[in-house]
């Protein structure tokens, strides 16, 4: 099992996680962050960091946010690792709370 990111990140990409992971598995996408299946070791740490819960387990992914699972694998390998905390994007609070933001990802 590995961890994904979800919804909740598009648009917003707070990088606490980046800093706890002792395996440095997050890749930075223009508007999002992906976990690399390949690279995550399950320890959870980056979970409780996350300020917009957009970090699951897989196996506690919701049905509709499932597309998450193949989107972190399939992104991850094409996006550069990030290992240091950034400043998040600077509209971060105006999309925190929002839903439906799949269509506002950037690959």
């Amino acid at each position: 099992m590995t961890h994904v990111v979800t919804e909740s990140c598009i648009r917003c990409k707070y990088t606490d996680c980046v800093d706890v992971c002792p395996v440095d598995c997050f890749r930075e996408g223009p508007n999002f962050l992906t976990i690399d299946p390949d690279e995550c070791i399950d320890c959870a740490v980056c979970i409780p960091e996350c300020p917009v819960n957009a970090i699951l387990p897989e196996e506690d992914v919701p049905s509709d946010q499932q597309q998450f699972i193949a989107l972190n694998a399939e992104l991850s390998k094409k996006w550069p690792s990030i290992t240091k905390r950034k400043a998040s994007l600077p509209d971060a609070e105006e999309w925190k709370d929002r839903t439906g933001k799949l269509d506002q990802l950037i690959k």
